[in-house]
């Protein structure tokens, strides 16, 4: 098997990273729709002032996430043909690590607003706190605990974020 070259690598990690976002789009873009329906439907107006004002940081947050993980997509049309995939690649990581964050935000904040309109805010408070760590725990506990399990895989080598950031 040959051994690719910087371009191909370059290609590939931006091909990977592309994957990533499609999924992660997809997530956000539901929950934005549906936060953007939300004060057009007849139950809103029985909202108080703090789910109104969770409401406005989940729209924001899932807003910012949706924008940052499209856009790689505009920054490679900048950066089209000019030969700068390395720089494309660490860009479109940092933004996918933004956007996933502002997803955080946005998913908890939703929780919180729908389980405060249902239940005792006590109650909602404990299960925004559950769901944050819940997601904690899969995007960024658990991925970071995996570096350190065995040996790394000769494909993911160039998958350090060290090497994507520049850092």
């Amino acid at each position: 098997m040959s051994k690719e070259s910087e371009k191909q690598r370059w290609q590939r990690n931006f091909a990977d990273l592309l994957q990533e976002l499609r999924v992660a789009q997809t997530g956000v873009q539901i929950l934005f729709a549906f936060l953007l329906t939300l004060p057009f439907s007849n139950g809103f107006t029985r909202t108080t002032e703090f789910q109104r004002d969770v409401y406005i940081v989940a729209l924001l947050a899932a807003a910012a996430s949706a924008a940052m993980i499209i856009s790689p997509v505009a920054f490679h049309r900048a950066l089209f043909r000019q030969g700068r995939k390395p720089e494309l690649v660490r860009f479109a990581h940092r933004m996918a690590t933004g956007g996933l964050f502002f997803m955080l935000i946005a998913m908890v904040s939703a929780v919180l607003l729908v389980s405060d309109f249902v239940l005792d805010r006590p109650i909602a408070f404990l299960l925004s706190a559950v769901t944050g760590v819940w997601f904690l725990l899969f995007w960024a506990i658990l991925p970071f605990a995996r570096r350190n399990w065995g040996e790394d895989d000769v494909d993911d080598d160039d998958d350090d974020p060290a090497t994507l950031t520049g850092d």
